[in-house]
C-alpha cells in the first residue's frame, strides 16, 4: 500500500495528487480507500515523524494513470475527513522539489525599535533565509517583543544560536532558540527527526522552499535625522536656532554669565565693598560696566538745561531753529 520513504521521490509526478489538511487520525488505509473511488492506485505515501511515527498532515497518492489523478483532484477536493476539509490537487514537479526544513528560530526580548530589516541584517550573516523575518505586532503595529527567523539548513540556524543567544540588540539582551512547532504539542524545531529528514531531502536534491525577499531588505541603512528632545535645549529650542546660543564651526557655545555671585567671606557685610547689590547680574558679553562715552542715549538727558525730544522749551525761550520776527518784543 505505502511504499518506502525513498519511493515517494521516484513516483510519477504527473499521475500523483497532493492531499493536505489531514486530521491526525487519518491513516494510510483510509486515504487508500477514499482515493480508490477515483481510480486505480499505485502508491500512498504519508510522510511520518521518525520518532512518533505520526504523519505530518499531508501526503501523496500516485494513480495508475494521469487521467485518474486529474479526476481525483476534481472530485475529492474539500471532502471532509473527521470534520476537516482535505485539499487535493495535482502535485507538480516544482512543488515536490521543495520541502520545509524546520530550521526556524524564536527571537525573544526584542526592543520595540527592532524591525524586520534589523533582524534580516543581523541573522542573514549566518546563512540564507528562506522567508522574510517576522516581528510579532499588535493591532496598531507595535512590536510585541519577539520574532521569528527561518533558515534553509540547520548548520546556519545552529550558528545563529551559538553566536547571537545572549547578545544585545538596541541595548536589550535577546534570547535565540528553536521555535515551537505549529502542531501545538510543545515540541521545538531542530530535533533529530527533522535533521534526518533534512539530510534525506538534501541527498535526493530537494531544496527548501524559498520565498522571494522584498528589495527594501537589501537597501543600505540610512542615518536617521535627529528630531527628538535630546537634540534640543532644556526650553525646547534648537542649538544655534532663533533664541538659542550661536554655535560656531567648532561647536562651542558662548559662555553664559553665572546665575549668582559667590557668598561674601565670613565677618564682612552682606553687600560687596563696591555697594553692588547681592542680586546684581554682570552685564552680558560686549557691554562695559561704566557709562559709554559719546553722545547720550536717545531719550535721556545728559545735563541740566537740555530738553528731551518731544517736550517744549522752557518759558521765555524759543524752540531751537526759531527766531523772534522783527517788530515783536521778546517776552
Amino acid at each position: 500500500m505505502s511504499g518506502s520513504g525513498g519511493r515517494h521521490w521516484e513516483q510519477d509526478k504527473e499521475a500523483t495528487v497532493y492531499v493536505g489538511n489531514l486530521d491526525e487520525r487519518v491513516t494510510d488505509q483510509l486515504v487508500w480507500e477514499l482515493m480508490l473511488q477515483a481510480g486505480r492506485i499505485q502508491n500512498v505515501h504519508l510522510p511520518k515523524d521518525r520518532v512518533s511515527q505520526t504523519h505530518q498532515g499531508f501526503g501523496f497518492v500516485e494513480f495508475m494513470s494521469e487521467e485518474d489523478a486529474d479526476y481525483a483532484a476534481k472530485i475529492m477536493n474539500q471532502i471532509r475527513l473527521y470534520g476537516k476539509p482535505i485539499r487535493v490537487n495535482k502535485a507538480s514537479a516544482d512543488k515536490q522539489k521543495t520541502v520545509e526544513i524546520g530550521a526556524e528560530l524564536f527571537i525573544g526580548n526584542l526592543d520595540t525599535m527592532v524591525d524586520e530589516k534589523a533582524l534580516y541584517d543581523t541573522f542573514s550573516r549566518f546563512g540564507p533565509l528562506v522567508s522574510v523575518p517576522k516581528v510579532a505586532r499588535d493591532d496598531v503595529g507595535i512590536s510585541k517583543g519577539y520574532g521569528f527567523v527561518s533558515y534553509g539548513d540547520f548548520d546556519s540556524s545552529d550558528a545563529a544560536i551559538a553566536n547571537m543567544n545572549g547578545q544585545y540588540m538596541m541595548n536589550k539582551e535577546i534570547s535565540v532558540q528553536y521555535a515551537y512547532k505549529k502542531d501545538g504539542k510543545g515540541e521545538r524545531h531542530g530535533d533529530e527527526a527533522e535533521r534526518m529528514l533534512a539530510k534525506q531531502a538534501k541527498a535526493h536534491g530537494v531544496a527548501p522552499a524559498i520565498q522571494p525577499l522584498p528589495p527594501q531588505l537589501f537597501q543600505a541603512p540610512t542615518a536617521p535625522i535627529p528630531t527628538g528632545p535630546s537634540m534640543m535645549n532644556g526650553d525646547g529650542r534648537m542649538p544655534g536656532g532663533p533664541g538659542g546660543p550661536h554655535t560656531g564651526f567648532g561647536g562651542s557655545t558662548a559662555a553664559r554669565p553665572p546665575a549668582t555671585l559667590p557668598p561674601p567671606p565670613s565677618g564682612l557685610p552682606a553687600r560687596p565693598p563696591s555697594g553692588t547689590p547681592a542680586s546684581f547680574w554682570p552685564p552680558p558679553p560686549g557691554f562695559s560696566n561704566g557709562p559709554s562715552p559719546g553722545p547720550p542715549s536717545h531719550g535721556f538727558m545728559s545735563g541740566p538745561g537740555q530738553v528731551p525730544p518731544g517736550f517744549g522749551p522752557p518759558p521765555g525761550q524759543a524752540p531751537p531753529g526759531f527766531n523772534t520776527p522783527p517788530g515783536y518784543p521778546r517776552r
